[in-house]
């Protein structure tokens, strides 16, 4: 049973990242575009420039939707989970202690969410290991075929002086 479990984790990991990152490009796309009713229902926006709400949207959608993709899984949830923990620490817990008193519990469990996927990477469906698995080939198909040979097939260790 562990091993069927073992073996399902990066397709786990894959699904929880790509509805993460869906659900946390929805909270940008509401504030900066005004897109599934906008901040007030009406289609309101976040004022331009305003600190740090227009701030932590460009961060909710721009890193929402690279983790959503898989692209640069760790780098966008690390900068998402330290926006996050801002969050809460600056606006949620000034209010009281415990997250479910403040309304901070959104932001706590997408700080956790993120810095989760720093960790564990995009898991399976990321364009991260599609690039990943091209470069590594190409890399080494390259090192391989430019790698100068003996005459009993073995790789020479001398360089190739024209």
């Amino acid at each position: 049973m562990t091993g069927r479990l073992n073996s399902a984790q990066p397709y786990a990991i894959g699904l929880f990242r790509m509805v993460i990152g869906l659900l946390f490009t929805c909270h940008g796309a509401v504030s900066l575009l005004g897109v599934l009713g906008g901040l007030d229902g009406k289609g309101s926006t976040v004022e331009t420039g305003a600190w740090p709400n227009w701030y932590a949207a460009v961060i909710e959608l721009v890193g929402g939707s690279l983790v959503l993709l898989g692209l640069g899984t760790r780098v966008a949830a690390f900068i998402a989970s330290g926006a996050m923990a801002y969050a809460y620490f600056k606006v949620h817990q000034p209010e009281h202690l415990w997250p479910i008193r403040n309304n901070g519990e959104g932001a706590a469990m997408y700080s956790w969410s993120m810095l989760l996927l720093v960790f564990t990477g995009s898991g399976a469906f990321g364009l991260d290991r599609l690039f990943k698995g091209r470069s590594s080939s190409s890399s080494s198909s390259s090192s391989s075929s430019s790698s100068p040979s003996s005459s009993d097939g073995k790789h020479s260790s001398k360089p190739v002086t024209a």
